[in-house]
């Protein structure tokens, strides 16, 4: 997490996801852009989160890889939230329940 406690960028975590997926097949962006119909300099953008693409792009470079959607933004969703900056914790008046808080 950056010292100021702000959240990282979703498309840089999606293209840290990305750039993982990718490795861990060990292909290169020329292989993956390839499958995906994009170019390898798109690619690469992505990954280094310089470019926001599109639902369509994103579907087609996770096919690529052979992931899915949910799979890939199950794992962005995890890292945002891991990422999240520390927040107080409010106090609770006694007697009252976690359900009231709630509504």
């Amino acid at each position: 997490m950056a010292e100021d406690d702000t959240e990282p960028l979703w498309r840089d975590l999606l293209g840290r996801e990305l750039r993982r997926l990718r490795r861990e097949r060990g292909e290169t962006l020329t292989e993956t852009a390839e499958r995906a119909g994009i170019s390898p300099q798109y690619l690469s953008e992505i990954e280094r989160g310089l470019k926001e693409p599109s639902s369509e792009m994103i579907a087609a470079v996770t096919g690529a890889l052979g992931s899915s959607l949910l799979d890939l933004t199950s794992a962005v969703a995890g890292e945002l939230y891991d990422a999240r900056p520390a927040r107080p914790l409010r106090s609770v008046p006694s007697g009252v329940t976690a359900l009231a808080l709630a509504a």
